[in-house]
């Protein structure tokens, strides 16, 4: 899990999308400039996917999660960029000022690629963002009773309403491209983050592209605190790792990084009852059946309660990971 550099930051490429990786590069940034995150462009639901059907673009919500984390701007800028319309705005109720924003870079420049590099001028931010294809891709979800469920959208309301089972998701077009960008950064990266984040929904689509697989560095993957409705319901950290390996073949992720921590009473009460979701412990046992899938279990305490509200505490997760990366000849 080491990796030797002459006098240079670590290279670290994260892999997501959504909260999740937005949360992980506001941690990472703080230890190293070197930062290449790809995020998935399969959304279709919010403003994103009213920008992406109105104007045919490239859905910009979790690009421009990850853009405002790695943001160097004034905080004032940060408030714009996520500063949500309300009902008040008539047709834009809903929709973020860092979308039209993004959606506007679009226009001017003529493609979405050459817009994103403008806003991160613009931006200051630390490192890249990257998509992980430019094309138009629709994230679909089989279920194990057999029923298909199209758009990103669906997929999570849908399984969480039926009580349905995930089998698979793939992508149409099957043979999406790579971002020539997004592969050059993997092929040399010091290190490579999946997650944390929707399994299903943000992190797997990512490894349907083509490409997005072929990793030199250590492959790690961040496991979420805890499950998520009708996507990772009653799933240990084994059937996260077995959900990968079951869409992108054996050997890919190299360790596993799982929160030991106990939850707060208050705060796992509060996901239990009201969001149906419970923390992902691992045990013993487990740990023998991961080990044999070779990967190395790394636990620790990675989780950060603010009343209530859990999430990976981004910034001992960072120092973590970019330790684990040595920088001595």
């Amino acid at each position: 899990m080491s990796i030797t550099r002459v006098n240079k930051q670590p290279h670290i490429v994260t892999i997501g999308g959504g909260t999740g990786s937005s949360v992980m590069l506001r941690g990472l940034k703080k230890y190293t400039e070197n930062i290449s995150a790809i995020v998935t462009v399969a959304d279709d639901g919010g403003g994103s996917g009213i920008l992406r059907e109105d104007l045919g673009m490239l859905p910009p919500g979790d690009i421009r999660a990850c853009l405002v984390a790695l943001s160097n701007s004034e905080e004032e800028m940060e408030l714009l960029m996520r500063y949500r319309f309300d009902e008040k705005a008539g047709r834009l109720a809903g929709q973020s000022f860092g979308n039209l924003f993004l959606a506007a870079m679009n226009n001017i420049h003529g493609d979405f690629y050459r817009g994103l590099k403008e806003a991160a001028k613009v931006l200051a931010i630390t490192g890249k963002v990257l998509p992980m294809t430019l094309e138009n891709v629709v994230l679909y979800a089989e279920l194990e009773d057999g029923s298909i469920i199209e758009g990103e959208s669906n997929i999570t309301f849908l399984t969480r309403k039926s009580g349905g089972r995930i089998k698979r998701v793939f992508l149409q077009p099957e043979l999406s491209l790579t971002l020539d960008e997004a592969k050059e950064d993997i092929a040399k990266a010091d290190l490579v983050i999946l997650g944390p984040g929707s399994l299903y929904t943000s992190v797997i689509p990512n490894l349907l592209v083509k490409d997005l697989t072929q990793a030199k560095a250590p492959v790690v993957y961040i496991c979420n605190v805890m499950t998520q409705p009708g996507e990772t319901d009653q799933y240990t950290a084994a059937d996260h790792l077995r959900a990968i390996a079951d869409h992108c073949g054996e050997n890919l992720v190299d360790a596993i990084y799982v929160n030991n921590k106990r939850i707060p009473e208050a705060a796992r009460l509060r996901y239990e009852f009201r969001e149906k979701s419970t923390p992902i412990h691992i045990r013993e046992e487990e740990i023998a059946l991961i080990q044999q899938m070779g990967t190395q279990v790394i636990t620790g305490d990675f989780v950060d309660v603010k009343h209530d509200y859990i999430r990976h505490d981004a910034d001992a997760l960072g120092k973590i990971l970019v330790d684990s990366v040595s920088i001595n000849d």
